[in-house]
């Protein structure tokens, strides 16, 4: 069954994708829950025809992801946190962590875009998060959690 997404579906496609998924996905779970439209052959030319107008836009949007990335990758990120016995963190660092720190360094980003390898972090060390700024753009940004002084 093809489908034209109108929102995000995580594992799936972006917003005005046309995906093919098994008949009950698409007739039980996306199209009642209001997540994509039958891709018939008028819905793929006014889908065409949207993408068309919003080409231009997209491409400043693109651009300033791009500049944001420079900017993220400039950073260097420590994150404190209290530790008990030998390097083990009381609690983890996450993706709201995170979001809180580029927020003090002047990027506001939403913590649903920062993605922590395994979830969240329980040990003190160097690691890696990537931040999805638009569906072209990614970056890796590098963080260390420090113990707090």
């Amino acid at each position: 069954m093809e489908l034209i997404l109108k929102q995000d579906v995580e594992n799936l496609g972006f917003k005005d994708d046309v995906v093919t998924v098994k008949n009950g996905y698409g007739r039980n779970f996306l199209i009642p829950q209001g997540q994509a439209v039958m891709a018939t052959p008028s819905a793929k030319k006014v889908l065409a025809e949207t993408l068309k107008q919003r080409a231009f836009k997209e491409k400043s949007i693109v651009d300033a992801a791009n500049q944001t990335a420079e900017g993220l990758k400039a950073l260097e990120i420590k994150i404190a946190s209290k530790v008990g016995s030998g390097d083990k963190l009381f609690g983890s660092v996450n993706n709201i962590d995170i979001a809180n720190a580029l927020q003090k360094a002047g990027h506001e980003i939403d913590k649903k875009f920062i993605s922590v390898a395994g979830g969240s972090v329980k040990r003190l060390g160097k690691y890696d998060a990537v931040i999805r700024l638009h569906r072209e753009v990614s970056v890796d940004l590098p963080f260390e959690v420090v113990a707090e002084a």
